[in-house]
């Protein structure tokens, strides 16, 4: 399989979209027939993960402004979105990058931080949820439905584990998600069993290890399933998704969507503007189109933003792709 095979070109993507991007960052999108609305195309949910506006003010009215802006209704939210409106204490600010400091400001450093962790456990462990019914009230009448919760709890203590999936909860989302791990996998597959949700999983470029197999990571809980990464797993195996999604797709609740170049390319496993890499994300989305399967697939931002631009110009942009794929 190829994506030379769908009818939408690189070459076609690029001269139709150019043009009325700077538009459609601030413009909704047209539903592509009676049964879809929003960002839903052909039956598929496409999202974002909040992650993507990183470059960009991001506290939780910035997100819906965008989404609204987009007509994006289909959000993985990071959990630092959701936990900052509902009033979580400030973590200890990292020293910039590269900073070199002496052995007695790296105690300073060590000992805030323990502080600020603790007071950051004790109130996620008393919470009493109000901030976060306030919060899904405002996505929902925004339209927007939070599907996933990217908490990441696997090193959290097991009160602030339940925290983590009883705000997922209160937010109408089904999963929280954390990194792909042996121990991770052990641990918040029962807590996700617990309060009836998923544990979903993210990987990078873990497949791409010899001996690397998503089976091994599910069989520890029925509740386990995978956020896979599309893009990652190509860049990093040089095997169609297709494959793997065919065989999993009962175990798959979400999927992040970017373009990368192949393991072989030069250069190799490389973020790309969406129609200029390699991953055949129209396979991708046209599989799980035809098959009708309930797999959330979120837009993840992750190339080079171009001079003049801007994270919400470009994401919409990533959007109309999956559009134009799946009208």
């Amino acid at each position: 399989m190829t994506q030379k095979n769908h009818s939408l070109t690189r070459r076609n993507f690029i001269r139709t979209t150019a043009a009325g991007a700077t538009a459609l960052a601030f413009a909704p999108l047209a539903a592509c027939s009676p049964a879809d609305s929003g960002s839903t195309f052909g039956g598929v949910h496409i999202g974002v993960i909040t992650y993507s506006w990183r470059s960009m003010p991001s506290t939780a009215q910035d997100i819906i402004n965008y989404c609204k802006q987009g007509n994006i209704t289909s959000l993985e939210l990071m959990g630092p979105v959701a936990e900052e409106f509902a009033g979580l204490p400030p973590g200890t600010p990292r020293p910039p990058r590269g900073a070199e400091l002496t052995e007695e400001e790296k105690n300073a450093y060590h000992e805030a931080s323990q502080v600020a962790a603790q007071k950051q456990k004790e109130w996620r462990v008393s919470c009493d949820f109000s901030k976060y019914k306030e919060l899904k009230k405002m996505f929902d009448e925004a339209g927007i439905h939070i599907h996933t919760v990217k908490f990441a709890p696997a090193n959290w203590s097991d009160e602030e584990t339940d925290y983590a999936f009883k705000a997922a909860t209160v937010l109408g989302a089904g999963a929280v998600t954390n990194e792909i791990g042996d121990e991770a996998c052990r641990r918040l597959g029962k807590f996700a069993e617990k309060h009836g949700m998923v544990a979903a999983y993210h990987n990078h470029s873990q497949p791409g290890q010899p001996g690397f197999n998503f089976e091994d990571f599910l069989a520890h809980s029925p509740a386990n399933k995978l956020n896979l990464d599309v893009g990652h797993y190509f860049g990093s195996t040089g095997q169609h998704p297709n494959e793997l999604i065919e065989k999993l797709h009962d175990r798959i609740y979400s999927i992040h969507i970017k373009d990368k170049t192949g393991k072989n390319a030069d250069p190799a496993n490389t973020n790309r503007p969406w129609g200029e890499g390699d991953t055949p994300l129209a396979e991708i989305l046209g599989l799980i189109k035809k098959n009708k399967w309930p797999i959330y697939a979120d837009v993840e931002l992750e190339y080079d933003i171009p001079e003049g631009s801007d994270a919400q110009t470009e994401i919409v942009k990533c959007v109309e792709y999956c559009k134009n794929i799946l009208a």
